[in-house]
């Protein structure tokens, strides 16, 4: 299933940049999101970086058959490698789970803001109920880009 979130920020795509690659926001974001746990490695890498954000969430609120699958909590690995200022690409997975989600991300100027573009193929592999799941993926998905742009809105007025 594909899957594509547009974001505006009111500010340069080099802050947005900055923002993305502080591991404190993205720390700031999963307490936002109520991750059971979060660890967080940013790597640089030439003009862009590495970031790993491993997570503990909680599947409170999941339909009874994707808590079938997940569990009480589940892990997320999201992977990010931005090569440059403005764009990379980005892999969910759930180790040990038939689920990941893959894609595109990128940073482009809007007049005086920002348009982030996160697109990606979002994959289930249950027999049957693939589909339904990767609505609730995509949904799920929706939701942390939701609460994501809340915090960072916030981030970049000085809200830190």
């Amino acid at each position: 299933m594909r899957f594509s979130r547009e974001l505006a920020y009111d500010a340069p795509p080099e802050e947005v940049f900055a923002m993305l690659a502080d591991p404190a926001f993205r720390e700031r974001v999963g307490a936002a999101q109520d991750v059971v746990s979060i660890d967080v490695t940013l790597t640089p890498d030439g003009a862009g970086f590495t970031l790993v954000s491993d997570q503990v969430q909680n599947t409170a609120g999941l339909p009874a058959i994707a808590k079938r699958i997940a569990g009480d909590t589940t892990r997320a690995v999201i992977r990010e490698e931005w090569s440059d200022t403005s764009s990379g690409t980005i892999e969910i997975t759930a180790p040990g789970k038939p689920t990941k989600a893959t894609g595109t991300l990128r940073l482009t100027p809007a007049g005086a803001g920002t348009t982030y573009v996160q697109e990606l193929d979002v994959v289930v592999k249950v027999p049957l109920v693939a589909g339904k799941l990767e609505r609730l993926m995509a949904d799920n998905i929706d939701a942390g880009l939701t609460t994501e742009h809340t915090v960072g809105t916030a981030w970049l007025k000085g809200e830190r």
